[in-house]
């Protein structure tokens, strides 16, 4: 049977990709910094699946926690076959009252994390012949710079060329990445993040489920596709994206993803 590791599993996209991967048999490494969220995560997929669901807090903010991360696996013979890369968060405030740390810990979280876990399970993976690896990225990847959440965008689109690195560098030896990029997803992220007033003011035809974006992501990483930008409608704008002026984005942007352009 297959093991799936999955970062932020306890809430939000994170706790629907492991559900979907649960029903397709896989067993589960949940990886959180909320202990409470985690065991009640936990508790969900044991009595709701027949797979076996462990567990490890770990906060990815620690230099030390991919590593940590990993130790647990091997310690414990969890041969890992899916690494999911999902934890993430945003920063609500300007770019300019942001303290440096709290910069370095966010890019720690969204990028240098992902870069260690891929790194380190790999190699496990590139022993046993194959692998799947996700991350989850984000249609901001394709957009213009926004006024708010200043890195969050750039570092997406850092992660999206890393995973085109990892599938260059290893599909012939039955390794894929995929890069999942959602838009506006209905999850606790807006909350936690401090951004839930603009993904309030979003119309309503462009808040995607959380469980609809998990299903079409671990169908598009099973089937090692590159990128996946689940639901038509945020293929559709990714396809705008790529083709339209950037100077129109402002414009159309006051109604469809607010505050995004406003200063």
């Amino acid at each position: 049977m297959k093991t799936a590791l999955i970062t932020g599993g306890s809430s939000g996209i994170g706790f629907e990709i492991a559900k979907c991967l649960a029903d397709k048999g896989y067993n589960l490494v949940l990886t959180a910094r909320n202990p409470k969220k985690l065991d009640q995560a936990v508790a969900v997929l044991g009595n709701q699946s027949n797979v076996r669901v462990d567990s490890f807090v770990a906060d990815l903010h620690d230099p030390k926690a991919p590593q940590s991360i990993y130790d647990f696996c091997s310690k414990n013979n969890l041969l890992i076959n899916l690494l999911v890369n999902n934890a993430g968060y945003a920063i609500p405030s300007p770019f300019e009252e942001t303290a440096m740390d709290e910069e370095e810990n966010f890019i720690r979280v969204l990028g240098i994390s992902v870069i260690a876990l891929s790194k380190l399970f790999v190699k496990d993976m590139l022993a046993s012949d194959g692998g799947k690896i996700m991350i989850i990225s984000s249609v901001a990847a394709f957009a213009p710079p926004s006024s708010i959440q200043t890195l969050y965008g750039p570092i997406k689109t850092f992660v999206n060329r890393f995973s085109e690195g990892l599938n260059l560098n290893y599909n012939h030896r039955g390794i894929t990445s995929t890069a999942v990029c959602p838009g506006y997803t209905v999850t606790n992220f807006h909350a936690a993040s401090g951004v839930q007033d603009e993904m309030d003011r979003v119309p309503y035809f462009m808040k995607k489920e959380a469980s609809r974006i998990a299903k079409e992501a671990v169908k598009a990483t099973l089937k090692g596709k590159k990128v996946c930008v689940p639901t038509k409608t945020f293929k559709l704008i990714v396809f705008l994206l790529k083709v339209l002026p950037h100077s129109l984005f402002p414009f159309f942007s006051k109604r469809l993803a607010p505050g995004r352009y406003d200063k």
